[in-house]
């Protein structure tokens, strides 16, 4: 159900960018203004986006398979990086020939017809993105969030460009194109570094500080006696799936029916407090060591008392050690 929707959300966003998209450039050739022809280029990279997206979902829907044992999640971050990249040439393309049009400028057309072609276009960017980034968050997908962001980008854009037209319109300086071009293509390419950079943290597996936040916070809040200490946590995401593993470390009396008990519990806790994952718990027998901090009752095998109580952090659970190393 949650591909299916997918699916048709990519296909009214991409169906709405080639209709913008034409309507941008139409706007454009009656112009002749640089200052059009940013959001006109910006309006590709929305279409090839676009495409680029729905193929993406497609192929992060596909089961597991003996290459791909974690799934295909991953051509998600891939679609946010062909997406940004898109947007930094965009965003290239219009400084330069916005420099070139300093130095050789030429008469502009019909600006107000311009500025309210863009306005009707920028308001329906604008709705359709604040619907995606909903969307995108509530599937989850952060293909069709990052693709609704790109959305709003564009309304914003879109705005000043109305601004900017009724503004040259006005005052007859044809500099103000130009000018006015080169900003907006700086603040392109500052969206499209950001978009390339967060899909490189996903393919690097980068931490996903909230998730790993959210998830030591409910364990340190309902953690059992039974539970010495969790380190080496880490959390990868591959598209909508959340992959978590850690190590649990256990008294070493339990036998194995106690053991899958309570890595079931963590598992429940985590699925159902904070998100839904899959979680690989490795555990860790307890040693002498642990006796300083371990707060499980009546031990049989304690050889000193518990005197500190350690709270579980992010930066503790997350190193490859036992809380007293």
């Amino acid at each position: 159900m949650a591909l299916h929707k997918q699916r048709k959300i990519i296909q009214l966003s991409l169906i709405t960018g080639v209709v913008l998209m034409l309507a941008k450039f139409g706007a454009y050739f009656l112009t002749g203004s640089n200052f059009v022809l940013t959001d006109a280029a910006e309006s590709v990279v929305n279409v090839l986006a676009s495409s680029f997206a729905f193929y993406s979902i497609y192929l992060s829907s596909q089961p597991r398979d003996e290459n791909h044992p974690y799934g295909h999640g991953k051509i998600e971050f891939f679609s946010v990086f062909i997406e940004g990249t898109l947007i930094l040439v965009a965003g290239l393309i219009i400084i330069i020939k916005s420099v070139y049009g300093l130095f050789y400028p030429h008469a502009l057309h019909d600006l107000l017809t311009g500025a309210l072609i863009i306005g009707i276009t920028g308001a329906v960017n604008g709705a359709l993105g604040y619907y995606m980034i909903n969307k995108g968050k509530t599937l989850p997908s952060i293909t069709i969030e990052a693709d609704g962001r790109h959305l709003i980008t564009d309304m914003i854009t879109s705005g000043g460009l109305v601004i900017g037209l009724l503004l040259i319109n006005f005052t007859k300086l044809i500099v103000l194109d130009s000018i006015l071009s080169i900003l907006v293509g700086s603040y392109i390419i500052v969206t499209g570094y950001k978009l390339v950079r967060s899909s490189v943290g996903g393919l690097m597996d980068e931490t996903d500080i909230k998730v790993v936040t959210d998830v030591v916070k409910i364990l340190n809040d309902k953690r059992r006696g039974e539970w010495i200490d969790i380190h080496n946590f880490r959390a990868q995401k591959y598209g909508n799936d959340l992959h978590i593993d850690c190590h649990l470390t256990l008294p070493n009396y339990f036998d194995l029916n106690r053991v899958h008990e309570e890595v079931s519990l963590v598992d429940k806790m985590i699925n159902n407090g904070v998100t839904k994952t899959e979680l690989f718990i490795h555990t860790d027998p307890c040693i002498p060591d642990c006796c300083h901090y371990c707060s499980m009752p009546n031990c049989p095998i304690r050889s000193a008392p518990k005197i500190e109580h350690i709270e579980w952090t992010m930066y503790r659970v997350i190193r490859n050690k036992k809380h007293f190393e």
